[in-house]
């Protein structure tokens, strides 16, 4: 038997509940989870997610104690805050709320190529894989996907694939821009290495191809690089920024760049119906994430490599970091260990965890339920669970 410990010790009070979608995505897959909010520890998320009750809560507490000022059609208030604040920590002329990040990604790629069709991009992006062929429907771009099957292209990969291109085409399309997704969400999380991108944005300004970064998870990538925002952001004419994936909004994006561009997004967003009247509860929950996120975000990665340290002390365990990683690593029980019912009883002591894969590996993303966690109870309670999870 498990020692039913009160687990919610593991945790400091201000842990964030977990969403109702963080259940529906577990359906989906066959797992069964305790449909309760307050999960002392979560390793299925990027950062914090929300029941309704505890986003309207927070909501309130924010309105009671700073104020929230709305916005109208995304001017003024909150938006304008937020838009103003990730200028800044992008270190680009301008910035503007996207209701999605899907759109912001396409309509940067669509003001960046002009007339010219070909946009080169990696295989495994968002872009490519997961935008339901908007470039090709919509803006009547031609993707050109590279790397096939890795983290991400290289400069030499680039250069290789539009020479091809150049050669063996008769009539040929011009090369509007280039997009790279950093980290990489097909590849665990994956960050590419800062000189390689730094030899892309040159070769790019050489030859003036217009270069776009999906940084939807930019803050996970800078925290396990080492790199800043704007160090990053400075590589690329424009960069998009995800602001529910680990900054606790309910939705919505930001896309900065040169003020030029940026002025005209505004009218293309309303062509393509994404004008909505108020924004103010995702930027005011955004801008509240982002006070000491960078910091933050650092400890939690600092906890996680304590953590790795203790999990290969266990047997039956293996933790595996991955080269380049940021908040995704591996956990494997050994062959002695019923790997499914390993997660299930850790679900119902509170950690919120997938099953296992058909190669029997558990993929933990780690985030801001870590940090206040105790790793040596944490460890005892493993112990415990996988003494109950062995095969008989």
């Amino acid at each position: 038997m498990i020692k039913r410990r009160n687990f919610l010790k593991l945790s400091g009070a201000g842990l964030l509940p977990v969403m109702a979608s963080t259940f529906r995505a577990f359906a989906q897959v066959g797992n069964t989870i305790p449909q309760k909010p307050g999960l002392a520890i979560s390793f299925v998320a990027d950062g914090p997610e929300y029941t309704p009750e505890a986003y309207v809560k927070k909501l309130q507490e924010l309105l009671d104690k700073r104020g929230i000022k709305p916005d109208v059609y995304g001017k003024g208030g909150a938006v304008t805050e937020l838009e103003g604040k990730l200028a800044q920590l992008t270190g680009k002329e301008a910035a503007i709320y996207v209701p999605t990040g899907t759109m912001a990604n396409q309509l940067a790629l669509s003001l960046l190529s002009g007339t010219n069709t070909k946009i080169y991009l990696p295989d495994n992006s968002h872009i490519f894989r997961d935008e339901a062929d908007a470039a090709q429907s919509v803006y009547g771009k031609r993707l050109i996907p590279l790397a096939k099957e890795a983290p991400y292209f290289t400069l030499q990969q680039l250069q290789e694939g539009i020479a091809y291109d150049n050669e063996h085409e008769v009539f040929k399309s011009g090369l509007g821009a280039i997009a790279i997704e950093n980290p990489v969400r097909r590849a665990d999380g994956r960050h590419i290495p800062f000189e390689e991108l730094r030899k892309i944005s040159a070769f790019c300004r050489q030859n003036k191809y217009p270069l776009h970064l999906d940084g939807a998870r930019l803050f996970l990538a800078a925290a396990a690089s080492g790199v800043s925002i704007a160090d990053y952001a400075q590589l690329f004419d424009t960069v998009y920024l995800s602001l529910y994936k680990y900054i606790g909004a309910g939705g919505g994006a930001v896309l900065a760049g040169e003020k030029s561009l940026i002025d005209k997004m505004g009218h293309l967003i309303k062509i393509h119906g994404g004008t909505i009247y108020s924004n103010w509860t995702n930027a005011a929950m955004a801008l509240y994430h982002l006070e000491g996120l960078p910091e933050r975000l650092k400890k939690t990665l600092t906890k996680a490599q304590e953590l790795i340290s203790a999990m290969n002390k266990v047997n039956s365990l293996q933790a595996t970091e991955l080269e380049n990683g940021t908040n995704i690593f591996y956990l494997t029980p050994d062959n002695t260990i019923d790997g499914k019912r390993f997660s299930g009883l850790l679900r119902e002591q509170q950690i919120l965890i997938r099953n296992p894969d058909a190669q029997g590996l558990i993929r933990l993303q780690v985030n801001e339920t870590l940090l206040d966690t105790d790793i040596n109870q944490l460890i005892h309670l493993l112990r415990d669970t996988l003494a109950a999870s062995a095969k008989r």
